[in-house]
């Protein structure tokens, strides 16, 4: 602490009105934010409700401010609806037509949304368009989509719905499509990929890299984390540096569940900074809660 004191204290008066400015300003988004939310859950509530009824005894002159709070009001019931229906319904089905005039099926197309909630938000909805473009069935095919590269699509797509067989007549080895176990499948791989980069986050604010409350408990630290990131696409590889020179790679599973560390320092392999870090953690939110303290 004293050397952040003395840090503070050698920066000139521009800079300091800087520093303050930009906390002030980030107080005023917070406030503007927690406002936000609590008008948002007053118009909500049955009591506002109802005193926001038409009533003959109100004077004219509060209709048209009346009527702003009403529109209001039904705004904000009806993105309340909305919320819960994609809260409920993270997975719904769609009808379109390929504007393609060689399109095949007529152009006949079967789309799939996908909902997908991380750190209490909604995220960009995925899409998965599906087609018909073998002759004499009905076997679906994945015709366009906007799933991450590092779901494995292919592989479910070819699992659950495998195409036809090429001859008529072999009825032993035809398959059958499932598309509800595609759906469920694609979108279990999707929830895994989000909360395992929401927890890299966890990880770095733990560690006192994306808060300034988190920097002042990295002084306590024998050898602060300067870094945590990703090392793969799949977001199951952590990679983790350490201020002296030292770095691991941590490996975690499809659900979170921790496979193996591994940290080299300048004498090889380090099983020390490993257990420090982990003790006797199986998961990798128990690794967060550690680095912070709780």
């Amino acid at each position: 602490m004293a050397s952040e004191e003395l840090q503070y204290s050698e920066l000139s008066v521009a800079d300091r009105l800087d520093n303050e400015i930009a906390n002030l300003r980030a107080q005023v988004e917070s406030l503007k934010r927690d406002l936000k939310l609590q008008t948002a859950t007053l118009m909500t509530s049955e009591p506002t409700r109802q005193l926001l009824q038409p009533n003959s005894k109100r004077k004219p002159k509060d209709s048209s401010r009346l009527q702003e709070l009403l529109t209001r009001a039904d705004e904000q019931n009806a993105h309340k609806q909305q919320c819960l229906y994609r809260a409920c319904a993270s997975i719904t089905t769609f009808k379109i037509r390929d504007p393609d005039p060689n399109a095949v099926d007529g152009g006949n197309v079967l789309g799939l949304r996908f909902e997908v909630m991380s750190k209490s938000r909604f995220l960009r909805p995925y899409y998965v368009m599906l087609n018909r473009p073998y002759q004499n069935s009905r076997h679906l095919r994945v015709h366009r989509h906007t799933v991450p590269q590092c779901i494995p699509l292919s592989g479910l797509a070819a699992r659950h719905l495998p195409p036809p067989a090429r001859q008529a007549n072999d009825d032993d080895e035809q398959k059958k499509q499932d598309l509800s176990k595609f759906v469920r499948a694609l979108r279990r791989e999707l929830v895994r990929y989000h909360n395992r980069s929401a927890v890299i986050g966890d990880l770095r604010s733990a560690a006192g890299l994306e808060s300034k409350k988190g920097k002042e408990k990295e002084v306590e630290v024998e050898v602060p984390i300067v870094d945590i990131s990703l090392a793969d696409a799949q977001a199951k590889q952590i990679r983790v540096e350490w201020i002296d020179g030292r770095s691991g790679r941590l490996v975690i599973g499809d659900d979170g569940d921790i496979v193996k560390m591994v940290a080299q320092g300048e004498n090889g392999q380090d099983r020390e900074a490993v257990r420090r870090l982990l003790g006797g953690s199986v998961r990798i939110e128990e690794v967060a809660r550690r680095l912070g303290g709780t």
